[in-house]
């Protein structure tokens, strides 16, 4: 073996497994190193995918040619698509996998993935020469050169566990954390922290009173993640609610002495959106009962995660609250939960590509930028993965605008104004949401994807053909009229004004209630147009139904997103010195003096940078 390639990844995580084969696919000479081999693609915490905006960039993954949309869908074991009380913009889906196959399945793989090298070892040493990353020397002295380097590290720098007042030094549970590699990155001037979060306990379904818990099922339609992959084969399992009260929560309070999250033991921030039992005990003292989500871990075994009770209390205090809850009281554990203390790297240090502005080839992605999620760590890898090929190949960079997806809302997010606790993606902080639907990633990335060589032309094909369905059905609805006699009658059954002239079909769709499936069982020209369609017929009408019945909101939003790409064309990376413009406020100064923006849009999102200070920047420029 010649350990030299062009793309190496450190660690096989949710960001490295798609770092490594987004790199490989464009034609990069790619090597993972992961710690172990039996834990690629490791679900640390819930084995669940998506959720609120996660479940939009795992479909832009998927667009991009990524592959956790696909091995989602192999693996799950329950599927809802929340938010569908709520208009289409928020729409998010989400899915229970199982944790063993889903492994796997990522394991298979990256097996069947050309270019790429997969070698099991754990990275000790970070390679620079002449401020140019080029590889890393193991635990085991190996050396391993690269022409760049991906660090995906998750939350193994450094790592330390805490359970109760006990700490053991660990990645996660059982696993060792890394250390000395941190230090080899610090060295060079780039600027660490230290975040924490954490897991529930893990319960014996063997144990729990199933009768006296409310039960969830999932959806069995046709939605899904990928728009390129097979539909879910594994039989689907409920999940099952209960909630904590105040005996539990009596248990708790004893406890919260020995929490290590108030008794100074740790000093990190934790996740804001994921906060642990005793954290809401403490930060909502009056409420009484807290929602308990009990989700199964597999088909194939007993293992049962216990969602909204992450905690680092002492196990006993954790295990006697837990069997103060009815459906609990017989509870058996496999494990406490437990909180982790990692290191990660200011993500303002930077480019939007995800490569350092310190260390020229060297690129992070995932927990290391301070971010949650296996949704987030996937869709930085894609981006790192992709801009490390493109380095290699001399190519000008991938870069997302805000309005082209969420992951660009991520990095943009992540690059301008950093973190000061684990970032989390969520529908609010995307301005342009309407526009980055979980219904038409493939629209706005596919076609981008496959002209770098990420996406493969099977996948191109398909959205090809989807387009063109898309397009069809909106034609015939935009072109045939429709006469009162003939649905007069089925609008008057559902409650909706009937028609006193004709109308065409498109506008008929712009009523509430009113969907292209339901209209075609009326219209027989809709019918057979839509019956005519190639795979995935109720994708590809709901995505068309979409775009009829939103039409002016989307459009309207993109008028002012094009607006904004005016300032996202002005560069001003290397044109001022902003330390000598005084007409500036001192804390934009300092800011713009740290961050360097790339334009003059990502210096307004700025936190401290203010619309005049912007003014003051565009005259500066002549504009």
């Amino acid at each position: 073996m010649k350990f030299k390639y062009d793309v190496l990844v450190i660690g096989g995580g949710h960001a490295g497994c798609e770092a490594a084969t987004a790199a490989a696919n464009i034609g990069a000479k790619v090597c993972l190193v992961t710690m172990d081999m039996n834990k690629i693609g490791q679900m640390s915490c819930n084995p669940a995918v998506g959720g609120i905006a996660k479940g939009q960039i795992v479909r832009e993954i998927d667009a991009l040619g990524g592959q956790m949309g696909l091995i989602t869908d192999a693996t799950a074991i329950q599927f809802r698509m929340l938010n569908r009380s709520k208009g289409p913009a928020v729409w998010s889906p989400r899915a229970q996998c199982d944790r063993e196959k889903f492994i796997w399945e990522w394991k298979k793989n990256l097996d069947h993935t050309d270019n790429l090298d997969i070698f099991q070892d754990q990275a000790d040493e970070l390679f620079v020469e002449n401020n140019q990353a080029v590889g890393v020397r193991t635990i085991w002295g190996i050396e391993l050169f690269a022409r760049t380097v991906i660090i995906t590290a998750g939350t193994f720098l450094n790592g330390l566990m805490h359970i109760g007042r006990r700490q053991v030094e660990g990645g996660r549970c059982a696993e060792p954390a890394v250390h000395h590699f941190a230090e080899s990155i610090t060295r060079h001037g780039i600027r660490s922290d230290r975040m924490k979060t954490g897991t529930p306990v893990r319960i014996d379904k063997r144990s729990v009173h199933f009768d006296e818990m409310e039960e969830q099922p999932g959806e069995t339609d046709y939605h899904q993640f990928s728009y390129f992959g097979a539909h879910r084969a594994l039989p689907q399992l409920p999940c099952w609610t209960c909630s904590t009260n105040e005996e539990s929560h009596e248990i708790l309070r004893k406890g919260v002495a020995d929490s290590p999250l108030f008794n100074g033991q740790i000093q990190s921030t934790g996740p804001r959106y994921c906060p642990s039992i005793e954290t809401k005990l403490v930060t909502f003292p009056d409420k009484n009962t807290h929602p308990l989500f009990l989700e199964p871990e597999g088909v194939d075994t007993n293992e049962m995660y216990l969602n909204g009770f992450s905690s680092s209390m002492p196990w006993e205090i954790q295990l006697e609250a837990i069997h103060k809850i009815p459906a609990l009281r017989d509870a058996k554990i496999y494990r406490p939960g437990y909180a982790i203390e990692y290191d990660y790297f200011a993500p303002t240090q930077l480019k939007p590509s995800l490569e350092s502005k310190i260390i020229s080839g060297l690129f992070f992605a995932g927990q290391v930028n301070g971010t949650t999620g296996y949704e987030e760590a996937g869709g930085q890898g894609m981006v790192a993965g992709i801009n490390a090929a493109l380095l290699c190949s001399g190519s000008e960079p991938f870069v997302m605008k805000r309005d082209e997806s969420y992951i660009g809302v991520l990095i943009d997010d992540l690059t301008t104004k950093g973190v000061d606790e684990p970032y989390r993606m969520f529908t609010s902080r995307a301005e342009y949401r309407i526009l980055l639907r979980q219904d038409d990633a493939d629209a706005r990335l596919t076609e981008r994807a496959y002209h770098l060589g990420v996406a493969k032309r099977n996948r191109y094909d398909w959205w090809v053909e989807k387009k063109e369905a898309i397009d069809k059905i909106i034609a015939l609805c935009e072109t045939t009229a429709v006469k009162p006699n003939h649905i007069n009658g089925y609008l008057e059954s559902i409650g909706s004004s009937p028609l006193h002239g004709t109308a065409k079909i498109v506008d008929l769709i712009a009523r509430p209630g009113i969907g292209l499936m339901n209209l075609s069982k009326q219209l027989p020209a809709l019918k057979e147009i839509i019956e005519q369609l190639p795979n995935r017929k109720d994708e590809i009408t709901e995505a068309a139904e979409i775009k009829m019945k939103y039409k002016g909101y989307i459009e309207r939003e993109r008028t002012f997103a094009e607006k904004m790409h005016r300032l996202e064309d002005i560069k001003i990376k290397g044109h001022f010195d902003y330390a000598s413009i005084h007409d500036l406020s001192t804390e934009c100064r300092q800011k713009l003096e740290r961050i360097q923006p790339e334009t003059l849009a990502q210096a307004s999102r700025i936190p401290g940078v203010s619309p005049s200070d912007i003014n003051v920047l565009l005259v500066l420029m002549g504009r």
